[in-house]
């Protein structure tokens, strides 16, 4: 039979704390949804508070007494990230879920705040930053999970080598954001290894949604002029994407379902739509070497130490 897994399976997490970026719109703003309507208490992680305010109100009038509140997040910006991080500890002793969703796709060459490549920096590198500033909470919850949200683009990307610059040559956009998905999917499973290693209480899934009609396509499109792969992706999600509903299923069973473990990756039955099933990580995704040159990439760009054992430990205290 098939695995016809909705969000109606998701289990009780009242008394759970979860955090999701980009929760103000699409897939954040369906998963923030999905998990406030099962009674987890949901930090809807944000860089436009206008349309935060608007998600917010928009989850409360769907699940009456949900229980919210919306930090203000720019992961294009590291001190940002640092004072989200700290505003959530200062309120959160313990987080059970982190969902990594937020991104950007496609834009015309930019930088972050701190000079990095702008969709490396966003989708990437922020998430990396803000995982390691979170940790000791996902330490401290008995079971927490971190998703790490990555795209079918991560077939378009390179996997990095040490010492190697994010960005060297012409700027293309598409092989950019590319790099950038496949980042997530090397940080989910180098997560997952060194959390693994030391027998921590955390477990690091992955999940991509498929080809779902929400606002990054359109936004692709209105940043970058209208290129035309983006135009054709744009119309593509249009008429055959699914909706932001079911694209946010597989992120949303990576962070609920019992039955997922530490290094699984969900995603549509048929590749870009589906019920959410489990996918298994290619072989060549699973080679620790681009894993440990990411995570040395990550540490020099983000300026944050992420020592796994040193944390789990309780040596290690905040990530400098």
């Amino acid at each position: 039979m098939f695995d016809l897994w909705t969000t109606d399976d998701i289990c009780d997490l009242r008394g759970r704390v979860a955090v999701v970026t980009g929760a103000n719109g699409g897939l954040g703003l369906e998963t923030a949804a999905a998990l406030a309507g099962a009674g987890a208490h949901v930090v809807m992680a944000a860089r436009n508070a206008a349309k935060a305010d608007d998600a917010r109100r928009a989850i409360d009038t769907a699940h009456p007494g949900a229980s919210l509140e919306v930090v203000p997040l720019d992961l294009s910006d590291l001190d940002s990230v640092a004072s989200a991080a700290a505003m959530i500890r200062d309120h959160h002793a313990a987080i059970d879920i982190l969902v990594n969703n937020a991104g950007i796709m496609a834009p015309p060459e930019g930088r972050t705040a701190q000079g990095i490549e702008l969709q490396f920096g966003t989708n990437h590198v922020g998430h990396f930053a803000l995982t390691a500033h979170l940790m000791p909470a996902l330490l401290t919850a008995r079971a927490a999970r971190v998703v790490s949200v990555s795209s079918v683009a991560r077939f378009m990307g390179r996997p990095f080598v040490p010492g190697e610059p994010i960005d060297s040559g012409a700027y293309d956009a598409w092989r950019m954001y590319g790099r950038s998905k496949l980042a997530n999917l090397h940080f989910a499973v180098e997560l997952h290894r060194r959390l693994l290693a030391v027998g921590a209480p955390v477990a690091s899934l992955v999940a991509h949604p498929g080809l779902s009609n929400t606002d990054l396509q359109a936004t692709s499109v209105a940043s970058s002029g209208g290129g035309l792969y983006q135009r054709t992706s744009h119309r593509a999600s249009r008429i055959i994407g699914m909706t932001a509903a079911r694209g946010a299923q597989s992120q949303i069973r990576a962070a609920t379902d019992p039955t997922a473990r530490s290094g699984q990756l969900y995603a549509p039955r048929f590749v870009n739509a589906g019920s959410p099933v489990r996918r298994p990580v290619l072989g060549w995704s699973l080679d620790r070497t681009h894993g440990q040159a990411l995570w040395e990439v990550s540490e020099r760009e983000s300026g944050v130490t992420f020592d796994i054992a040193a944390l789990a430990t309780g040596a290690g205290g905040l990530p400098d």
